[in-house]
């Protein structure tokens, strides 16, 4: 976590080293529990190979109006080295977003590595580390929300239990560690029961709650667990952006050549 000495008397100074040593093996402790949650989250997804699922984006401002769209998401399972995931979200209505590809290769410990596919314009853009933080596709998610969360990107520190709807809850603390994070921590609902995230909030910069993105309609498909319906809301505009998950196809016989930046002018989805 990122939570001078004045001058003192050498008594305070070993009042505040004997402090010191109380506080660190708990801390210490609930880092280590922190981590070990998000590692057993983490462990129970590997070995899918990859997947391929259509979703329904439903964007609603503050008055409640709403608008959709539909796309194909692709996602390739990390195969070693420095590189997690792979994914690719392909627009597929309405017309004015139609064609445009978002690429993620999710790094295990630093900035991911995205492009997009501007159909209009013809052309692949890479989209820099410092514009991570902007929105996907005009939604509340940004375009580090929609890449692979590895273990290894963030510290971690666990909080505390708390119920989450009819289950329990570890609630972990964990704080980027790539550059130019939106966000200075969030705070991740780990279920107990089946080691699913069941929500994350997002702070700020600034420190401050901003986001909530809440995961539901989990269902077992070819013995892996998927959210169906992934809502995030902006809690400073009142705006939200459901993301409606059907049809998902296991062991698809997507592999690496789809992945490339280079593919998305192509793309067969």
């Amino acid at each position: 976590m990122h939570f001078p000495l004045p001058n003192t008397s050498i008594r305070g100074i070993a009042l505040a080293a004997t402090f010191s040593a109380l506080i660190i093996p708990g801390a210490q402790a609930d880092s280590a529990k922190g981590k070990e949650i998000a590692a057993r989250y983490d462990q129970i997804d590997n070995g899918f190979g990859d997947h391929v699922a259509t979703a329904t984006m439903v964007l609603k401002n503050s008055g409640g109006q709403s608008s959709k769209r539909e796309l194909t998401v692709l996602t390739l399972e990390r195969g070693g080295g420095k590189v997690g995931d792979k994914t690719i979200s392909v627009f597929q209505s309405p017309k004015d977003v139609k064609g445009t590809a978002v690429l993620s290769h999710a790094k295990l410990t630093a900035n991911d590595d995205q492009w997009i596919y501007l159909p209009a314009a013809k052309r692949v853009k890479r989209i820099s580390s410092s514009n991570k933080s902007g929105p996907f596709v005009g939604s509340e998610f940004a375009y580090e929300d929609i890449t692979g969360q590895e273990l290894g990107k963030y510290s971690y520190n666990w909080l505390k239990t708390e119920k989450c709807g009819s289950a329990t809850c570890d609630i972990v603390e964990r704080v980027p560690l790539y550059k130019n994070s939106g966000y200075s921590k969030q705070h991740a609902w780990f279920n107990q029961g089946n080691g699913m995230i069941m929500r994350i909030d997002f702070f700020n910069r600034s420190g401050d709650l901003a986001k909530r993105l809440s995961f539901s309609k989990y269902k077992n498909v070819s013995g892996y667990l998927r959210p169906h319906l992934m809502r995030m809301e902006n809690l400073r505009n009142g705006k939200s952006t459901d993301l409606i998950f059907n049809n998902y196809r296991f062991k698809s016989g997507l592999s690496a050549s789809d992945f490339k930046s280079g593919s998305l002018k192509n793309l067969r989805w």
